[in-house]
């Protein structure tokens, strides 16, 4: 919601999760650390906040930052480099990953749908809103200095996002509302770390601008894939009692964000992969790392909820 071939779709496999346990990046402590930093760095400031140590401890932020990429990169750069660069295709490569890639027709979700308490929902939505980096903020920051036609695509996903000038129609209080609806616990603290690290991986690829192609991979396939776990959630909701208002939110983008892929790769992708076809393999590893991070999240879940 990326590591090696052996993935497959139901989740990642036990050497991958081994291999996790053995990386200084994965795991609660750096992943809550890089989390307090992305919040304070990308809030509203004024000058007299600014010191020599927070310039120093944001350029070792940021190193680490980029390493927590790399990493993740070097999980996915064999699978992404048999991604094919012609425009016709890497579509063909990138919409197949609506069924074949990492975490997707994950059984958590139909669970979550049929059969998942209240209490279960309230903390599947907890950790699923804790990490959400924003996708609005996402798009914003990925589409700076872009090429125009595919700048022109983000701007109109972004202002779906800002309710097209409505405020009862943005996205992310729609979210929030829901929080509060639901009393939801979204502290980092009380986070897993799979879900910190899926907002930390999408806020760093739109952040860094060497990792442009791979954010404008990363929030394609979110919108490939996000109608089928989105409608499960909704029908989750529905079947615990909340109004059609109350579930707005996930019953809009399991609709919508059908709309909103199909003008991505047409609008964003195909232009971009035209015009330099090396941009196709960064998408590539872009979508990977998403889908991935996506997947270590739903392995966690199941294992809360005892689904394993």
């Amino acid at each position: 919601f990326g590591i090696g071939l052996a993935t497959h779709r139901k989740g990642l496999n036990v050497a991958t999760q081994l291999k996790d346990e053995e990386s200084q990046f994965l795991q609660d402590s750096f992943q809550q650390q890089l989390s307090r930093w992305n919040r304070r760095r990308l809030s509203p400031a004024f000058p007299d906040d600014w010191s020599a140590d927070r310039f120093n401890e944001d350029q070792r932020m940021a190193r680490l930052e980029h390493a927590f990429i790399e990493e993740l990169r070097a999980e996915v750069r064999i699978e992404a480099a048999q991604a094919p660069t012609d425009v016709d295709g890497f579509i063909a490569w990138f919409e197949a990953l609506k069924a074949t890639g990492p975490g997707q027709e994950d059984r958590l979700f139909p669970w979550l749908a049929d059969e998942a308490r209240m209490d279960h929902l309230r903390w599947f939505l907890s950790q699923e809103a804790a990490g959400e980096a924003g996708f609005d903020d996402l798009v914003a920051m990925t589409q700076v200095k872009i090429p125009d036609r595919a700048k022109m695509e983000l701007a109109r996903n972004y202002w779906d996002e800002m309710g097209r000038g409505n405020i009862k129609g943005m996205h992310g209080p729609m979210l929030g509302q829901l929080v509060d609806l639901l009393d939801l616990d979204t502290c980092i603290e009380h986070t897993v770390w799979e879900s910190l690290a899926l907002a930390n991986a999408m806020t760093a690829m739109a952040t860094q601008r060497c990792y442009t192609w791979h954010s404008v991979g990363a929030l394609g396939v979110i919108e490939l894939t996000a109608p089928g776990r989105s409608a499960h959630t909704a029908r989750a909701l529905q079947r615990l009692g909340l109004s059609n208002s109350q579930r707005r939110y996930f019953d809009l983008h399991a609709v919508l964000d059908i709309k909103h892929s199909a003008d991505w790769n047409e609008e964003a992708i195909k232009p971009l992969v035209a015009e330099d076809p090396r941009r196709a393999t960064a998408m590539a590893e872009g979508a990977l790392i998403r889908l991935r991070c996506g997947a270590r999240c739903f392995d966690r879940y199941r294992a809360h909820f005892g689904l394993e």
